[in-house]
């Protein structure tokens, strides 16, 4: 009966579980000694790896883990001149072509706030600016569109840039952007095209054939930083002013422009 109580005992106890261990051997001390070295040394190199909380990847597979969520911001323009010469066309005119090329100069009192001085020339190319409709109306349907075209503008605008980003590359490189606004005001050239609305010998409309004009500007866009000293800018602008018909009518003018530019910031960063 003693016998066969003991035989149960033994059994139980060779069933703990291996992170119980330790205290098997308390019970059953040392082990058996009849038992081989060889076993011995791979069931405690079996217990030593099952304790091990972690195990190392190697360094290679570890630097693939690395990833870098944190950049450090290496462009600044607070205190730096941003020169950035531009292209662009008008958007919304239905009749005529209008292309655009210029320069602008902002100073960046702020990270977030600038000041900034823009002007533009648009050529007159004569007919070759008239959009195919236009041909048509004027030359079939003998109707005469209001065509007015801008010559030149100059403009001074507040910048504002709230919203500031990176973005990945083919998973390599970070490239810095940031998102502005502008508001400002300016004045802007124009001139009728008088061959279009038939009244080249017309003393009205000759009078005010070519104006000057307040005009209200606003707009924004992108800046995308490739480097410490230039980015490029894409960005929308809008000019509202009110034109003078044939020293007779007042109408609200409204050109909506799209510009490409190509910005370089002086002085450089330490």
């Amino acid at each position: 009966m003693i016998r066969s109580l003991a035989t149960l005992l033994i059994g139980a106890l060779l069933s703990v579980p291996a992170v119980a261990q330790d205290d098997l051997d308390d019970i059953l001390g040392p082990g058996d000694p009849t038992v081989p070295e060889s076993a011995r040394e791979e069931r405690e190199a079996l217990l030593s790896e099952t304790d091990s909380p972690s195990t190392e990847l190697p360094q290679e597979d570890s630097e693939k883990r690395i990833i870098k969520t944190l950049q450090r911001k290496n462009f600044m323009k607070i205190g730096r001149w941003e020169l950035a010469p531009h292209v662009g066309f008008v958007t919304n005119d239905p009749f005529i072509n209008r292309y655009l090329g210029g320069v602008s100069g902002a100073y960046h009192i702020t990270e977030i706030f600038a000041v900034e001085l823009a002007g533009s020339f648009s050529p007159d190319f004569g007919e070759a600016d008239w959009k195919p409709i236009t041909d048509q109306i004027i030359n079939e349907n003998q109707v005469t569109p209001d065509i007015s075209k801008i010559q030149y503008f100059g403009t001074v605008q507040f910048q504002y840039s709230p919203i500031y980003g990176k973005v990945a590359l083919m998973g390599r490189n970070i490239i810095m952007f940031d998102i502005f606004g502008a508001f400002g005001t300016g004045v802007v050239n124009t001139r009728d095209d008088l061959e279009a609305l038939q009244k080249e010998d017309d003393p009205r409309a000759q009078a005010t054939s070519v104006q000057m004009h307040p005009t209200l500007n606003y707009g924004g866009g992108a800046r995308v930083v490739f480097s410490p000293g230039f980015a490029l800018r894409l960005e929308g602008r809008g000019l509202s002013y009110i034109e003078v018909l044939e020293s007779t009518t007042l109408e609200m003018k409204n050109n909506m422009i799209l510009m490409l530019s190509a910005s370089f910031f002086v002085p450089g960063m330490n």
